[in-house]
């Protein structure tokens, strides 16, 4: 493993003690750190900011979206409490980066975005990394999952919805998580973590102040 990615990876392990108090999990997964060092997040920024890929931020990727900061997006995944053998479902592909981590955490992943250009370069970028053989990717409205494979094991999303979308806690399957930023942009929002009882109950706790890019539903606002 290069310098650059150690180095990202000593930065998560030390924003996860820092928010610990939050998170409750001062340390994350050693198999969740483990597929943070391997995918190459340098593969899914722009040219331009290659520099910063191993950067603790979130970068702009274009299209109004951005990659999550490295901490985030292994703290969402820790989240899901993931075995290798769940169907997940991912709202907002993005450039693919979280998907690319998910793909080597479970059995199958559906990832749902609205841009069409953005899931396009997500799939040639799995597919050249060999990471997209139980990966299907959709262009459709997120915020209302993906009925066609339902129930998930498991569903991440990748923007902050003002409140949780009733879509995907119908879709998410009894014993299930979730683990979506809630709240408006510009204002407070924050990291919840859904998890359905096998009796159809669901607990929802906020976890960690977060910054996300809003979930645009069908009709164009923030859903």
């Amino acid at each position: 493993m290069n310098e650059r990615r150690q180095w990202m990876l000593e930065t998560i392990r030390d924003e996860a003690r820092l928010c610990a108090s939050y998170t409750g999990r001062p340390v994350l997964s050693d198999k969740v750190m483990q597929v943070m060092g391997e995918i190459p997040r340098h593969r899914f920024v722009p040219a331009s900011l290659r520099c910063s890929a191993y950067d603790n931020c979130a970068l702009p990727v274009g299209c109004g979206q951005t990659i999550s900061q490295p901490f985030i997006v292994a703290l969402m995944t820790d989240l899901l409490d993931l075995n290798g053998t769940e169907r997940v479902l991912e709202v907002g592909t993005g450039t693919g980066y979280q998907t690319a981590v998910l793909s080597k955490l479970c059995a199958e992943v559906h990832t749902v975005e609205r841009i069409a250009e953005l899931s396009l370069q997500a799939r040639e970028r799995l597919e050249e990394l060999g990471l997209s053989d139980h990966v299907h990717f959709h262009v459709a409205d997120g915020s209302r999952g993906w009925p066609q494979a339902a129930p998930f094991d498991g569903i991440l999303v990748t923007a902050a919805a003002k409140e949780v979308p009733a879509p995907l806690l119908e879709q998410l399957a009894p014993g299930g998580r979730m683990v979506i930023p809630v709240g408006q942009a510009g204002r407070t929002q924050q990291l919840c973590r859904v998890c359905k009882h096998t009796d159809g109950k669901l607990d929802m706790q906020a976890l960690l102040p977060v910054a996300f890019v809003p979930l645009i539903s069908e009709g164009g606002s923030g859903s």
